[in-house]
């Protein structure tokens, strides 16, 4: 007798005319996280059936065995998250388990699927870095049984530790002012904060301690002050040359949210005098070592991934409440010190 092929997600989708994700989503149950209409979910499920298709989440608390898998999930490498993610890989494979890193780029789509796909391969635990939808992803991780854990990304519905973003940029502006050279032209003299997502929780934070010292000690703060729609290099090279051009020089301070972001800046930095570079006094929120090697000045903040990381596998093993929230203060690298290592304090 012949047998019958049997059937995937992928022939349900290609019948249901829709994306492997969003059949996924709808034999999960997941579909009204993802905002798929119920018409779709009811469709896709009903294409399952005829096929004869049951889901195999393993996850979902019928399993009793493990499977050794624990996963990190993050937006991108660069430098503070490829750190972060040795420290992880270390601390994974020192328990004898086995670590599984992806990078999504805060895509939402690609982070709800590949946590499906995670759960599928029947992960132990997951943790998350920097995710552009916390509350689905712990949602979902909670239907299918997964231990989970937030990093630099608070959580209401899970356990959470991330940097004290908002002091780290407030002591990182405190430095950038105490070294910058006034030029004498209003605009000009004005600090300016470039790069990130305001709507992201890292960023909104860094913002408001930028914003406070500012006001603190020049008494004003302008909503043009400030450039972040995006982590890209080419947004922030744009922007600034955009600055630039509009300012008629560089600005005497000037704020970068990230080392993205810094790449980005340099482009432009590289296409005008040297002598005009160093009129500036520049901070990043990210450290980079070969920063020092710069020939002009620049005061980094650097987030302790080992101690960010230590935190999260403690959470996960005391089985911490939904919504515990610890917060670790980041490192200044001043430039007036360049062996300087100062930890952040209140």
């Amino acid at each position: 007798m012949k047998r019958t092929p049997k059937r995937t997600i992928y022939d349900i989708a290609r019948v249901a005319k829709a994306s492997p994700s969003t059949v996924s989503a709808a034999l999960n149950g997941t579909w009204k996280n993802r905002r798929i209409r119920a018409e779709t979910a009811e469709r896709i499920i009903e294409i399952a059936r005829e096929f004869g298709y049951s889901t195999n989440l393993q996850a979902r608390g019928l399993r009793t065995a493990r499977s050794g898998l624990t996963a990190l999930l993050m937006p991108d490498y660069n430098r503070f998250f490829s750190n972060l993610a040795e420290a992880f890989s270390t601390k994974v494979r020192q328990k004898g388990l086995c670590p599984v890193i992806v990078s999504t780029d805060r895509d939402y789509d690609e982070e709800i699927t590949t946590v499906e796909k995670l759960a599928s391969y029947a992960v132990d635990s997951l943790f998350v870095a920097g995710a552009a939808c916390p509350e689905e992803i712990s949602q979902y991780c909670h239907k299918a049984h997964i231990d989970h854990v937030f990093i630099d990304q608070p959580c209401s519905l899970a356990p959470s530790v991330v940097t004290d973003h908002k002091n780290g940029a407030r002591i990182l502006t405190e430095e950038m002012l105490a070294t910058r050279r006034e030029v004498g032209d209003k605009e000009r003299d004005r600090p300016y904060f470039l790069g990130g997502d305001c709507h992201l929780p890292a960023t909104a934070q860094r913002i408001e301690g930028f914003r406070d010292i500012v006001q603190q000690q020049l008494g004003e703060f302008h909503d043009d002050q400030i450039f972040a729609n995006s982590y890209n290099p080419d947004y922030a090279e744009e922007q600034i040359r955009a600055l630039y051009d509009r300012l008629g020089g560089l600005p005497s301070t000037l704020f970068v949210n990230s080392i993205s972001s810094f790449e980005g800046a340099l482009r432009f930095l590289l296409t005008i005098p040297e002598e005009e570079v160093k009129t500036c006094s520049f901070g990043c929120f990210d450290f980079e070592p070969f920063g020092k090697l710069l020939r002009f000045p620049v005061h980094m903040i650097r987030q302790r991934h080992n101690v960010l990381m230590d935190q999260a596998f403690a959470l996960l093993e005391d089985k911490a409440e939904p919504g515990t929230l610890i917060t670790i203060k980041p490192e200044l690298y001043s430039a007036r010190d360049s062996n300087s290592n100062i930890i952040m304090k209140k």
